[in-house]
C-alpha cells in the first residue's frame, strides 16, 4: 500500500470513528481520535501487526476498540489522554505566546496599515481622512483606549500633532512603503509615551487602564489559586500511591477494595499528569511575577527621569525626550503582554480541572476508610527516608554514576521518566514512585535515571536495557505514560499531540536508530604512486619548455617496398611563413643636379665651358 493510500485509509478510519461517537452523543477532536488509534495499534493485547496491511476485519476491529475506549467516560485513562491533548493544544511557552500575540496584532492592523501606506491623497479632504486613519492606527496599535471613544481620539490627535503635524503628510507620502511603516511604528511609540506621561501627571490618559495596580492584584491571586489546585492534586496522588503500595505489598485477593487496582493505577497517572501540568503553569506564573516586578521598577525609574527632564526646562530638544517616551511605551507593552500571558495560563489551568477524574473515583469517605492504618507519605518524606542511602561506586564499577558533590549543575540533570523510579514502575506493575537523585543518578547510554532506593538502583543498573524495554512495553499497555514519562523518543510512530495531524500516517513501524562509526586506512594502496609528480617548480618549467619546443620539430616517416601497401603513411610539416624586417626609420639624401653650358660651338674658334650647377649649401 502506498503512502497516499495509507493516509486515505487512516482518514477514513478517523472519520468513521468520529461519526460513530457523534451518533452516541460525544463530539471528539480528530487529534484525540488519531492518538487513540495509535494507542490501540501499539497495545500488544490487541494483536495488530504494523508490518502488514490491515484487512477489512482488522479495520473494523480497530474502529470498534477505539469507539469503546473513547465512549468509556468513567475511564481515568481517557480523561488523562484528553487532559494531555487539551494542554498540548492550548498551552504555549512564554516566548512563543508573546510572539504570536504580536503577529496577531500586526495582522489585525494590516489592512489599515496598507490603506495608509498606499494612499495617494491630493485634496485637503483626502489628507484629512489620511491623518484620521493614522490616529486610528496609533490608538489600535498602542491598545491605549478605544478608537471609537471621542476623548481618546482627541487626546491622541493632540499628541500626534505635537510631533507630526498634518503639514508633514506630503513628506510622509513621498517615502518608500518600508519607511512609511517604520515611521508609523515610531509615531505609535512616541504618542503612547506622551499619553502615559500625561496620565501619570494627571493631565490626560483617557481610557488607559492602571495596569500596574491590576497586575499587583492579579498575579498573587492567580499564583494562590494554582498553588491550591496543585496541593489538592498532590494530596490525591500521595493517597493513591499509599493505597497501591499497600495492595502490592500484600495479597490482592485478601484486600477488600471497591475499586480495581488497575483503576487506582489509572487514577494515580491522572493525578500525576495534572500535577506535572500545574507545575508547568506555576513556573510560568512565577517567572511572569518576576518580569512584572522588573517592568514596574523600570517604568517608575523612566517616568522619574522624564519628569526631571521636562519640568526643569522650558524647552526640551526632541532628541532628549523622545527616547524616554519610546521606552515608556515599550515597558507598558511588556506589562500588557504579561497580562495576556496570565490570562492564558489561568484559562489553561481552569480547563484542566474537568479532566481530573481521580477525585471523583472515590468519595472522601471511601478514601478515608481505605486509608485507615496507612501512612500517607509525601514526596519529600520519601526522599527524607532514603537520605542516608548512597550508591557505592566500587560495588557497581561497570556503571557511571553522578553525585551532587561531583557533578556540576546536578539539579539540572535531565532525568528519564520525569524523575520517577523505573525499577519500581516495572517491578510493582506500574506504580509511580519519585526517585531520589541524592542516592545516585545512573548514566546509561547518555541518559540519566533516578531511583527510589539504593537496592532499586543496583538492580536496575545490573539489567538496565531489560528494564528500559520493560518500561516501553508497559507504556504500550497504558498509553498515557508516553506523555507523562516523556517516552516519545522510544516510539518513532508516536508524536506529541501538538505535532500530530489527522492525515498523518499512523500505522508505521518504529524506526530503530543507533550510533555507528567507521574508519579507513591512511594509505590502503601503497603502490599507487604518481611517477610524474614533481615538487620542484623549475623542473616543471623545464618540462613545459621541452613540450613547447615540439612546435619547431618535423615529423618524418618512411616505408619500404614490402610495407608501403600495408598501411597509410602521412607526413606533416609546418608551412613556410612570410618574413619581413623593418628599419627604425626611413632615410634619404638629395644633391643639386649638375648643369654645364658650352659656348662657341657654332663656328667659333674659342669655346668656353660654364658650370651652372647650384651650390649644395644654397
Amino acid at each position: 500500500m502506498s503512502h497516499t493510500q495509507a493516509e486515505g485509509v487512516i482518514r477514513n478510519i478517523i472519520r468513521e470513528i468520529a461519526q460513530t461517537c457523534l451518533s452516541r452523543g460525544q463530539t471528539l477532536s480528530e487529534t484525540l481520535i488519531a492518538f487513540m488509534v495509535k494507542a490501540v495499534v501499539l497495545d500488544p493485547r490487541n494483536h495488530f501487526n504494523v508490518d502488514r496491511t490491515l484487512t477489512k476485519q482488522d479495520v473494523q476491529k480497530l474502529i470498534e476498540l477505539c469507539v469503546d475506549r473513547l465512549m468509556d467516560q468513567t475511564s481515568p485513562t481517557l480523561n488523562t489522554i484528553k487532559m494531555q491533548v487539551y494542554f498540548d493544544m492550548n498551552y504555549t511557552s512564554r516566548r512563543e505566546f508573546l510572539e504570536v500575540q504580536q503577529r496577531v496584532l500586526e495582522s489585525r492592523l494590516l489592512s489599515l496599515s496598507r490603506e495608509i501606506t498606499d494612499s495617494r491623497a491630493k485634496t485637503r479632504e483626502d489628507l484629512k481622512n489620511l491623518y484620521g486613519k493614522i490616529v486610528s492606527y496609533v490608538i489600535q496599535r498602542s491598545n491605549l483606549g478605544s478608537a471609537t471613544d471621542i476623548n481618546t481620539v482627541r487626546e491622541t490627535t493632540a499628541a500626534l500633532q505635537s510631533i507630526f503635524p498634518q503639514s508633514q503628510l506630503a513628506t510622509f507620502m513621498s517615502l518608500l512603503k518600508r519607511d512609511k511603516e517604520q515611521q508609523l511604528s515610531e509615531l505609535t511609540l512616541i504618542v503612547s509615551g506622551i499619553r502615559l506621561f500625561n496620565k501619570d501627571s494627571q493631565k490626560g490618559g483617557e481610557g488607559i487602564q492602571n495596569l500596574p495596580s491590576i497586575l499587583n492584584e492579579t498575579v498573587p491571586a492567580v499564583a494562590t489559586d494554582v498553588e491550591n489546585q496543585l496541593a489538592g492534586t498532590q494530596l490525591l496522588a500521595w493517597q493513591y500511591t499509599a493505597l497501591l503500595e499497600n495492595i502490592y505489598e500484600q495479597d490482592t485477593e485478601h484486600i477488600e477494595c471497591p475499586i480495581h487496582p488497575d483503576l487506582l493505577k489509572q487514577a494515580l497517572y491522572n493525578t500525576r499528569q495534572h500535577e506535572a501540568f500545574l507545575r508547568f503553569i506555576l513556573s510560568d506564573i512565577i517567572q511572569s511575577a518576576k518580569e512584572v516586578t522588573r517592568l514596574q521598577s523600570d517604568l517608575k525609574t523612566r517616568m522619574t527621569l522624564l519628569k526631571d527632564t521636562v519640568h526643569t526646562k522650558t524647552t526640551v530638544p526632541t532628541s532628549h525626550v523622545f527616547p524616554h517616551f519610546t521606552a515608556l511605551a515599550s515597558l507598558w507593552a511588556g506589562l500588557e503582554g504579561e497580562m495576556l500571558l496570565l490570562s492564558m495560563l489561568t484559562n489553561v489551568a481552569s480547563g484542566l480541572r474537568p479532566f481530573l477524574s481521580a477525585q471523583s473515583l472515590l468519595n472522601p469517605d471511601q478514601l478515608e476508610l481505605l486509608l485507615q492504618g496507612l501512612q500517607v507519605q509525601t514526596d519529600a518524606d520519601r526522599c527524607s527516608e532514603t537520605a542516608e542511602e548512597r550508591v557505592v561506586e566500587s560495588e557497581m564499577s561497570s556503571c557511571e554514576w553522578c553525585f551532587p558533590e561531583s557533578t556540576v549543575h546536578f539539579e539540572d540533570v535531565p532525568l528519564q521518566y520525569k524523575g520517577f523510579c523505573g525499577f519500581t514502575l516495572v517491578k510493582k506493575n506500574g506504580l509511580l514512585l519519585p526517585g531520589n537523585p541524592n542516592i545516585g543518578i545512573l548514566k546509561h547510554k547518555e541518559k540519566y535515571y533516578a531511583f527510589s532506593s539504593k537496592s532499586a538502583a543496583y538492580e536496575f543498573a545490573s539489567k538496565a536495557d531489560e528494564f528500559v524495554s520493560a518500561v516501553v512495553e508497559m507504556a504500550k499497555r497504558w498509553p498515557e505514560l508516553i506523555q507523562l514519562l516523556q517516552l516519545h523518543h522510544e516510539f518513532a510512530s508516536v508524536t506529541p499531540y501538538s505535532e500530530m495531524q489527522s492525515g498523518q500516517k499512523l500505522l508505521v513501524k518504529p524506526i530503530s536508530k543507533s550510533d555507528a562509526s567507521m574508519q579507513t586506512e591512511t594509505h590502503p594502496l601503497e603502490t599507487n604512486i604518481v611517477k610524474s609528480y614533481e615538487w620542484n617548480e623549475w623542473e616543471l618549467r623545464r618540462k613545459a619548455i621541452k613540450l613547447a619546443n615540439l612546435r619547431n620539430k618535423v615529423t618524418r616517416s618512411m616505408q619500404t617496398d614490402l610495407s608501403h601497401m600495408r598501411r597509410h603513411n602521412s607526413t606533416q610539416t609546418f608551412l613556410p611563413k612570410d618574413a619581413s624586417s623593418q628599419m627604425k626609420r626611413d632615410g634619404e639624401s638629395n644633391v643639386p643636379k649638375p648643369q654645364v653650358y658650352l659656348s662657341g660651338l657654332r663656328g667659333g674658334t674659342n669655346m668656353m665651358k660654364v658650370d651652372l650647377t647650384r651650390a649644395v649649401d644654397e
